[in-house]
């Protein structure tokens, strides 16, 4: 395989660390970029460059692709959820799920496509939620988590006939500190619904992430794919 750059958000942990560790076995080079690399297990990787960075700065987004490498796959990972009532959301943490989830992908998205076109190919795969396709507790992270599907189909469209293939995931609750937010009588429904009464694995969404990024045909383009073991659509 020829040597290719990937980029990761919030490739430090949880589903992003298992992506980035999937991309590291398969030969590539991993640009993580997060907000910050405590604990980070994969510190002077040969094949991994870190760049700490706060999503939030949308505005700074076109400077930090701008100092890469040309990228060949790009991975919109990173994202938060609050989990608060909806009628009691402060305006900051709004505004903040908002850039981290939506204006950050799609200007990331935005900038690193460039080199994609210019090459006729490319890979992008953003992890979106179920969130995003059922009612969720959380208002504002199912709002962004559809938006995330509705940019990936929509981006698909319009770089699809550049030779960019951009899919997304879909996954029900994964093993990582994201379960901490979710109330436990919701863990315990949700494991009660679905097939095999546990979460999914992070490596579970990452071998999917990966598949997408790399073998999967190219006719598989602005589709999502659901990882929830038969969560959807309670």
């Amino acid at each position: 395989m020829e040597n290719k750059t990937v980029l990761i958000t919030g490739g430090n942990k949880g589903i992003g660390l298992s992506t980035t560790e999937k991309f590291i076995d398969g030969g590539y080079t991993v640009i993580v970029v997060a907000r910050n690399f405590d604990h980070f297990k994969l510190h002077g990787h040969r094949r991994i460059k870190t760049i700490e960075f706060d999503l939030v700065n949308v505005a700074g987004i076109p400077g930090l692709v701008a100092q890469l490498p040309a990228v060949d796959i790009l991975i919109n990972n990173a994202g938060v959820m609050y989990a608060l009532p909806y009628d009691n959301y402060p305006q900051g943490k709004v505004e903040e799920l908002l850039k981290i989830n939506i204006e950050a992908p799609v200007a990331l998205i935005r900038e690193v496509s460039k080199t994609m076109i210019a090459q006729g190919v490319g890979r992008i795969v953003n992890n979106a939620s179920i969130a995003g396709e059922i009612g969720h507790p959380d208002i504002w992270y199912g709002i962004t988590k559809a938006g995330m599907i509705n940019m990936t189909k929509s981006f698909a469209k319009i770089l699809g006939p550049s030779g960019v293939v951009i899919n997304a995931v879909a996954a029900g609750p994964v093993e990582t500190e994201m379960l901490h937010v979710i109330p436990e009588q919701r863990k315990k429904d949700i494991k009660r619904a679905v097939y095999t009464g546990r979460f999914a694995y992070p490596e579970e969404v990452a071998d999917t992430i990966y598949w997408l990024a790399t073998a999967s045909p190219e006719y598989i383009n602005g589709t999502c794919i659901d990882i929830n073991n038969g969560a959807f659509p309670r």
